[in-house]
């Protein structure tokens, strides 16, 4: 089973960077995507980032996400 999930860069070193998702940072490999910035979220799947969201979609994503996981506990 494969999970794509967004995250937000907050670093960014050419086509590296470093993304963040529930406050685990994570480097990250961004060369599959173009102009991407500090503060982007992307789809992030193995280590790269394969699409960049807009901001209200990956927080509404991220929203749901953390409704699930406090459900299953």
């Amino acid at each position: 089973m494969c999970l794509a999930i967004p995250a937000k860069v907050i670093e960014k070193k050419g086509t590296q960077g470093v993304a963040e998702i529930g406050g685990v940072r994570r480097e990250v490999d961004l060369q599959l995507l173009e102009d991407v910035e500090i503060g982007d979220y992307v789809i992030l799947h193995a280590g790269f980032g394969i699409q960049k969201l807009d901001t209200k979609e990956a927080e509404e994503t991220l929203d749901l996400l953390r409704e699930f996981m406090d459900g299953k506990r």
